[in-house]
């Protein structure tokens, strides 16, 4: 068969043009499916009958299979859209246009010529016209379609499969292979608030590493329906794979609702995103956990907070303490010189007297204020075993403790259990150089913040969240000054009555025996709150970076499993934190994870 340019085309009259059209698109039960695009696909044709099917499916056609001459003649439009593949009418070249995966097929019927490939081919031999219907030889074209036939001849009958080849992978010029995306889900259909399993199921067949990029693959969903969820991967070559879709069905079944889902699946740590009409809604009116409330008066606290910031030097406090107490200081340089602190410790009895630190909390001097009062307190209830002795002679006065020079805009932050066998004075000191003299040094004045000697060591909570006493969320309230009460003192430099806002320097412990399985929340109401609490033992430091506010949401402190002989919470208010804060008991189930 000889090949040649294609022709100039002649014009056809308007009969002509009429004659044709393209066979008809395909009535099907449904005139809105797709055509067969994908697969094995499966067609039965009978001579001169326009009944056919397609993969089972009775179709009707708009132009039968015919024999002349002993040729069968299929019509070409609805094989394409069976075996989904591109037949169409070119109206600007007045060609039919047909595409397989391996040929590009043009037929001009005005001409009477075929072209497959490029190569010419007599019309007569390929296709006629029938009732005005192009049908195309079925030997002919299958071998460009890449399907198999069988006749029979007692039944009149075509039966026509296409196996759709897959689209090649390996690109040879670059020696490599896209990569394959695929996953499945972990189960058939999930219900409203029901955690999503994606298992990714991707690979590349040359065994390179694989980037992932998901839409749709959300952790949870709120309205029942189905989402299409898509994946694609990419080597590191660059190849990018098919996007691969699967609909994930969630049914009209809620398993958790949009609140309870955080708190039943974030883990300890966590942040519980939420908003004010949330938060207003279901946490801040939240009942009270009853509690029976011991107040441990064991120790004197001696608290230096005033002035917060220094801007001259001198005494920041001072009191005495005999027998258990508790030194507490914050305080910021607000001079424009590195200072020298100290907390000096004098005698003015006539005999020696001992001084043992039992427990301590201590922090190098920072600029970040919720910094050095976070880590003070983790320090201090790490509770690591201290046996720290001075002796005082009668009369004298020692350097109790010395801290590293802070500079300006530095602060510092402590806390120290001590026991004296006598009465001591303990002096709080900022000055050049730390020594006995600052003893002559003058008192600064109060401005407004904590400072006064306190009868108050902690609070001792007993509270019932076992599964009688917790059937549903509940709050405890730290640091309102309500509730929670603020304590009182004195305040001997100004010789008048001290409140200790914010109860800092005191420890709060939290009881419960046999507690239910629940979350534990805590949600910062005051303001910027950042601090340690000790739950069974173990450290959890809230937030683990930054500071919580309520804008912020929520962090999950703990969850018990329910299995526990008892819960114990330690927690002591942390200098720079903003007060009051909520613990937030909430009761689980087994759908917790």
């Amino acid at each position: 068969m000889s090949q040649k340019k294609w022709g100039t085309k002649k014009k056809a009259t308007a009969m002509m043009l009429s004659m044709l059209l393209l066979t008809a698109p395909v009535t099907q039960v449904s005139a809105l499916d797709p055509p067969i695009s994908a697969g094995t696909s499966y067609v039965v044709l009978y001579i001169d009958n326009k009944e056919a099917f397609v993969n089972g499916e009775q179709v009707t056609l708009d132009s039968p299979a015919i024999i002349k001459k002993g040729k069968t003649y299929v019509p070409a439009k609805f094989l394409g859209d069976a075996f989904g593949m591109k037949v169409e009418w070119q109206a600007a070249t007045k060609m039919i246009v047909m595409e397989t995966p391996t040929h590009e097929i043009l037929l001009d019927t005005v001409n009477k010529k075929a072209w497959v490939n490029g190569l010419e081919f007599p019309f007569d031999d390929v296709a006629m016209l029938s009732n005005g219907r192009l049908l195309i030889k079925l030997t002919w074209l299958s071998d460009y379609m890449g399907a198999s036939y069988t006749y029979n001849n007692e039944l009149r009958r075509v039966d026509v499969l296409h196996v759709k080849k897959p689209e090649g992978n390996f690109d040879p010029d670059q020696n490599n292979s896209k990569p394959i995306a695929k996953f499945a889900f972990g189960k058939p259909t999930y219900r409203i608030g029901e955690p999503i399993k994606y298992i990714n199921l991707s690979y590349d067949p040359d065994a390179e590493g694989l980037k992932l990029t998901w839409t749709g693959n959300e952790e949870v969903f709120f309205k029942a329906g189905t989402y299409p969820v898509t994946l694609t991967a990419t080597d590191k070559n660059g190849k990018v794979s098919a996007t691969y879709t699967r609909d994930l069905v969630i049914e009209d079944e809620v398993y958790l609702s949009e609140v309870e889902y955080p708190v039943y699946t974030k883990p300890v740590g966590g942040y519980i995103k939420t908003d004010w009409k949330t938060l207003y809604a279901h946490y801040f009116n939240l009942p009270d956990v009853e509690k029976v409330i011991t107040e441990d008066k064991s120790r004197t606290l001696l608290l230096s907070d005033s002035p917060e910031t220094f801007t001259e030097k001198g005494i920041l406090y001072q009191d005495t303490i005999n027998g258990k107490g508790r030194l507490y200081a914050d305080h910021l340089n607000g001079t424009d010189k590195k200072v020298g602190f100290a907390i000096l410790a004098t005698n003015n009895t006539d005999k020696p007297v001992t001084v043992r630190t039992t427990n301590k909390g201590e922090v190098y001097p920072s600029i970040y204020a919720h910094l050095i009062g976070s880590e003070a307190m983790v320090d201090y209830l790490m509770n690591d075993t201290v046996e720290e002795t001075m002796t005082l002679p009668p009369g004298s006065t020692f350097v109790y403790k010395q801290f590293p020079d802070f500079y300006p805009g530095q602060g510092v932050n402590l806390m120290y259990d001590v026991e004296t066998d006598g009465e001591v004075q303990f002096t709080f000191a900022a000055d050049d150089e730390v020594s006995t003299h600052m003893l002559e040094m003058p008192k600064l004045a109060f401005n407004g913040h904590v400072r006064g000697t306190f009868q108050i060591a902690g609070f001792d909570w007993k509270t019932d969240l076992s599964e009688t006493g917790l059937t549903k969320p509940k709050k405890i309230i730290i640091g309102d000054g309500k509730v929670d009460p603020f304590q009182k003192g004195y305040d001997p430099q100004r010789g008048t009555e001290a409140i200790l806002s914010g109860n800092y320097g005191t420890v709060y412990k939290i009881h419960s025996e046999k507690p239910r399985k629940m979350a534990i929340l805590i949600l910062a109401r005051g303001g910027a709150f950042k601090g340690p609490f000790k739950i069974n033992g173990e450290m959890v430091k809230t937030p683990v970076s930054g500071v919580l506010t309520a804008f912020d949401g929520m962090v999950m402190l703990a969850k018990t499993t329910g299995k526990e002989e008892s819960l114990d919470i330690e927690f002591s208010p942390p200098a720079g934190s903003a007060f009051p804060i909520n613990l937030i008991f909430y009761p689980l189930d087994d759908r917790a994870e």
